[in-house]
C-alpha cells in the first residue's frame, strides 16, 4: 500500500462503530501498516454521531481525515452517510447501511427525517455499495451484530486476507457472542 488509505466510520451511538474501527486498525497492524485513529462521541450515549478516522499506510503521521479526502465512508445509518458525505474525495465510495435511526429532533416531532438519501448520495456521482446489515444481523438470530455483517462487506472491499479479520473479530468479540459475529461476519462479506 503506496498512499495512506483513509476510512471514516460513520454511525449512531449503539451501532458497534468503535469495535468495527478497532477491528480495521488491528487488522491493518497485522498486515505491517501504520495506523493512526481518532474517535468522536456526539452525545453517543444518547443516539448521537459516534464518527472514527482511521488512516492506513506505510508511515501515517495524523489520525485526522479532512473534508473532500476520505476513500471510503463506512456508514453504519443513512442519515449519517449523507451528513458525512462532504468528506468523501471525488471517486471515493460509500458503503451504507439500510437502516434508518431518528434523530431526537425527529422524535420529537421537530423535524422530518429525510427522504431518499441513498438517492442523493448517488446524485453526487460516488459509487455506493448498501447493505441491510439489520436484516442480515436479524437473520443471524441477534440486531447487535449488524455492525459485524458491516465489517464484512469492508473486509470484502479493502483486500486483506479474509481469514486475518476472523481472527481480530473472534478476539475482540465476547466468547458467547463469537459464533454470531462470525456468521454476520460472512453474510455481510457476501454482499458485494
Amino acid at each position: 500500500m503506496n498512499k495512506a488509505l483513509n476510512v471514516l466510520l460513520v454511525g449512531v451511538g449503539g451501532q458497534g462503530t468503535i469495535l468495527a474501527s478497532n477491528v480495521l486498525a488491528e487488522v491493518a497492524m497485522r498486515s505491517g501498516l501504520s495506523v493512526k485513529m481518532s474517535e468522536i462521541h456526539g452525545m453517543s450515549q444518547r443516539g448521537g454521531s459516534v464518527v472514527t478516522h482511521v488512516k492506513i499506510g506505510q508511515e501515517v503521521f495524523s489520525p485526522l481525515i479532512e473534508k473532500g479526502e476520505a476513500d471510503l465512508i463506512l456508514a453504519f445509518e443513512q442519515l449519517e452517510a449523507l451528513r458525512w458525505l462532504e468528506y468523501l474525495r471525488p471517486g471515493g465510495k460509500m458503503l451504507v447501511n439500510t437502516q434508518s435511526i431518528a434523530p431526537a429532533p425527529v422524535m420529537s416531532g421537530k423535524a422530518q427525517y429525510p427522504q431518499g438519501i441513498i438517492e442523493q448520495i448517488q446524485s453526487k456521482k460516488v459509487t455506493v455499495h448498501t447493505i441491510d446489515a439489520l436484516g442480515i444481523a436479524s437473520g443471524c438470530g441477534n440486531t447487535k451484530v449488524s455492525n459485524v455483517a458491516m465489517v464484512g462487506m469492508l473486509a470484502n472491499k479493502l483486500g486483506f486476507p479474509k481469514e486475518l479479520w476472523l481472527e481480530v473479530l473472534a478476539e475482540k468479540v465476547p466468547a458467547r457472542l463469537r459464533e454470531v459475529n462470525l456468521h454476520a461476519f460472512q453474510r455481510g462479506f457476501e454482499c458485494s
